[in-house]
């Protein structure tokens, strides 16, 4: 298995049903990426613009500074204190990790990779990358021998669901039971909107009431591209075990995988200043306050989505059939079929749309 062995690229299944959507008298209302299209905060523009002559090569492991506020960000936000630089590294967007995690860590032919039921499908990928066997499971207790890794995605991609500290707490044991590296994928950790967590803060998997007093074996990861708008930037970064940050370093520093210096720059200012956050959390609660009951009346059931950039939307048929009737509104969606076997009846709808198309999205459903 490797790069060529790959499947097609499984959002050109959609293609038709984009066109469908566009042919809407009002124009179409595309739901189906969550890909930020409001504006990057002026805060970190500016920095990105102090920090234009990057006439030297960026260094992997990221500035003393960058890795400071990464630090601080964690104690801040997280409930995670007393990170040091050298259990942070900076990487190229969260994708690129989430795809070569597998690889940096030595896996291959025999190995396993647990993922969640509901899952991103690149998870997957970078098993089938090295050869590793793809399982998805969200009960530990199912995990098989011969896990190597382990991804957790709370808020989930694309259900919304949170892990509670219970349950990361038996996550992070279970992995640590069967020697397996277990990576908390925590993109969407800003974005919580249901009791509890629209008044508390979803837990990291480096919490220290999941993961004790000892990251061993842990790794958390986030993306700055949805709380700062930051996507087309490619801004993430993961912390946590120590010894396991060092190999990823040596791996990432043979591979040339840097962060650009203008971009570290501007990382900075987006992770030092938190009132764009609660800015851009406002504007995408707003579009869920009113996609979410027009949804609803048009027949949908909604599932989790408790927290994130999404709702995990189903009127108990196929996807396909779902998002055929969607985009004859106009509105495109995502299948559940991209995101596992287990949830073919389900669509997602992203919150990515502008106003104006997401009270066009809502009109169209309540009609």
């Amino acid at each position: 298995m490797g790069v060529a062995d790959l499947a097609d690229y499984p959002w050109d299944a959609v293609a038709p049903y984009a066109a469908r959507a566009r042919a809407h008298p009002d124009g179409i209302v595309d739901l189906s990426i969550g890909s930020p299209v409001d504006a990057t905060p002026d805060v970190v523009r500016d920095a990105l613009k102090t920090a234009t002559d990057a006439h030297a090569y960026p260094q992997t492991v990221g500035t003393p500074a960058l890795r400071e506020a990464i630090s601080a960000w964690y104690a801040r936000r997280r409930g995670v204190h007393g990170l040091t630089s050298a259990q942070i590294l900076p990487t190229v967007g969260s994708k690129e990790l989430v795809a070569l995690l597998p690889l940096l860590l030595g896996l291959g032919p025999g190995d396993i990779v647990v993922h969640p039921r509901a899952a991103y499908p690149t998870y997957a990928v970078g098993a089938r990358l090295v050869g590793a066997t793809a399982v998805a499971g969200d009960d530990p207790a199912q995990w098989p021998e011969g896990t190597r890794l382990v991804w957790v995605n709370s808020p989930g991609n694309p259900d919304g669901r949170v892990r509670g500290i219970p349950q990361l707490q038996a996550d992070v044991a279970r992995a640590r039971e069967l020697g397996a590296v277990i990576a908390g994928d925590e993109c969407y950790a800003e974005l919580g909107w249901d009791a509890p967590w629209d008044a508390e803060p979803v837990p990291s998997i480096l919490d220290p009431r999941v993961s004790g007093a000892d990251a061993a074996g842990v790794l958390s990861v986030y993306s700055l591209s949805k709380q700062s708008n930051l996507a087309g930037y490619r801004a993430a970064f993961l912390a946590g075990d120590e010894a396991l940050v060092a190999r990823l370093l040596t791996a990432r520093k043979h591979l040339g995988l840097m962060v650009p210096a203008p971009v570290q720059h501007a990382m900075m200012a987006a992770l030092g200043d938190d009132a764009h956050v609660r800015t851009q959390k406002e504007t995408y609660r707003r579009r869920r306050d009113i996609l979410k009951p027009a949804v609803e009346a048009a027949g949908f059931r909604i599932d989790g989505s408790e927290a994130g950039l999404y709702l995990w939307a189903t009127e108990g048929c196929d996807a396909w059939q779902s998002l055929g009737r969607l985009a004859d509104l106009g509105i495109l969606a995502g299948p559940g079929h991209f995101y596992g076997t287990h949830f073919e009846q389900h669509v997602r709808l992203s919150l990515t749309a502008p106003d104006e198309r997401v009270d066009a999205a809502a009109a169209r459903l309540r009609s």
